[in-house]
């Protein structure tokens, strides 16, 4: 019987991450993964893939919408689907056989198979395509089975018109008509991809508001941006049922008026979040805790209640983030080397991957009213921006966020172009306390997108933004 000294079961980002990181650290590591490819939902039906399609849709989406403009004239301009997904699937396998290859590079044992406890320190590998099953022993356990889409009870998907974003990810054909339930990050990218593509997309979102869980600001700026690409939106709306006759799916729903509607689509995407996924796993058998909804239950080191038995990722508390995970998996692999590592929540941040691109990190504006918190505010939109006007991308803004008193950053949250790289600047201040007239004495090149960030600090100290 082999023996290690942390076995990982799970090769998702948090996953492979944190296998990473204990061989690193000298530590004779083992990672278990069910399925034939490695990292999991972000690389295999999520976080790669959807980016690949979203790229893909806003080139075909600027070659027939904004090329003109530039002086660029294009003939016969078509989606190709199957090609579109054949890149896709090629990023895919990119990304996936750079996993094998960093597992091959960190002498990590890569076992494949269906992993569950036999007890605390005793694992079970059943391979899912016939094989020798096997047994381990292992002085430590992380558990990152990551999660799975979200079902509503009262709505059967048959995951060929009424679909989870797995399916989504792979229509061969563009949809006449697409309905998205779930106004959250998921349903914004997949509505988004569809839409530049040429589909008539509605979204369907119980709260008043788009990605409710960041500042009210973004969501009610994404729905002004996004709803010039055509996208219409239901927003507070209480989905009821969706049925499918032939290739028509009919979505119910309860208005804001308590009044009965109905909308139409040849494809019904069920985008209501995501759940964590521990089946097969055999946790009782290690006598494992569990929280509401699925959750395990860890403590301050991510500890479940089983010494030496740790889980994170979408299996634990917190958002749901890829990068959420890695940094819990680093966390986790220097904990058993027996250092001290530390993680700030607050400052992970949340990205959603539209264009124009919005993230968030920090507190939002609600929660720091919530709190009584006394803050000032300093904003800056794109549209005064020098190299947002030279490449068009004049919708979005960025805010931040700062202590009345002190001036020290509270929160950033911005909606435009390449957010998702930007946010990493307001993160950087963020972590070292930096205060908003810290970074607008900060030189930022000319022209870029990345001075709005600058700007909104000046704003944010005496209004003293320049360029508006």
């Amino acid at each position: 019987m082999n023996q290690y000294d942390v076995t990982v079961i799970g090769s998702g980002p948090g996953g492979y991450v944190a296998a990473i990181r204990c061989a690193q650290l000298g530590l004779k590591t083992a990672l278990i993964e069910k399925y034939d490819t490695l990292g999991g939902t972000c690389l295999n039906v999520g976080c790669i893939p959807s980016k690949a399609l979203l790229d893909s849709s806003e080139h075909y989406h600027n070659a027939h919408s904004v090329f003109q403009e530039h002086g660029i004239d294009l003939n016969d301009l078509r989606v190709n689907m199957p090609q579109m997904n054949d890149r896709k699937n090629g990023v895919v396998k990119a990304n996936t056989d750079g996993i094998v290859y960093l597992m091959k590079k960190n002498k990590i044992d890569v076992l494949h198979g269906l992993g569950s406890f036999v007890d605390k320190t005793h694992i079970k590998i059943v391979p899912t395509n016939g094989g020798e099953e096997q047994q381990i022993e292992t002085k430590n356990v992380i558990i990152a089975t990551g999660s799975k889409p979200t079902v509503l009870p009262f709505i059967s998907q048959d995951k060929e018109r009424i679909i989870t974003s797995t399916e989504a990810l792979n229509i061969r054909e563009v949809p006449k008509s697409f309905i998205v339930i779930g106004g959250g990050v998921i349903g914004l990218e997949m509505a988004s991809i569809y839409a530049r593509l040429g589909s008539e997309v509605t979204v369907i979102e119980y709260t008043d508001s788009l990605v409710p869980t960041m500042d009210g600001s973004i969501g009610k700026e994404m729905k002004r941006v996004l709803s010039k690409t055509g996208i219409k939106f239901m927003l507070g709306h209480k989905v009821t049922g969706a049925t499918r006759a032939g290739d028509v799916v009919t979505v119910t729903a309860t208005n804001p008026k308590g009044e009965e509607v109905k909308v139409e689509g040849d494809y019904c995407l069920v985008a209501v979040g995501r759940s964590p996924f521990t089946a097969g796993v055999n946790l009782e058998a290690a006598g494992i805790e569990m929280e509401e909804r699925g959750r395990i239950k860890v403590d301050a080191h991510l500890q479940t209640n089983v010494p030496g038995i740790y889980a994170i990722g979408d299996v634990v508390r917190g958002a749901m983030l890829a990068h959420k995970a890695e940094e819990e998996g680093v966390f986790v692999a220097e904990t058993i080397a027996g250092q001290k590592p530390h993680i700030n929540y607050l400052l992970i941040p949340g990205v959603v991957y539209t264009w124009p691109e919005a993230a968030g990190v920090g507190y939002t504006e609600e929660q720091l009213k919530e709190e009584g918190r006394a803050y000032k505010t300093g904003n800056f939109p794109f549209r005064a921006s020098g190299r947002a006007r030279a490449s068009g991308d004049l919708d979005g803004f960025v805010k931040v966020l700062a202590d009345k008193t002190t001036d020290e950053i509270l929160g950033v949250h911005m909606v435009g172009p390449r957010i998702a790289d930007l946010i990493a600047e307001a993160v950087t201040a963020m972590e070292f306390r930096a205060s908003a007239e810290d970074v607008a004495r900060m030189s930022h090149a000319h022209p870029t997108y990345a001075e709005a960030m600058k700007e909104a600090c000046l704003a944010a100290t005496e209004n003293r933004a320049i360029h508006m």
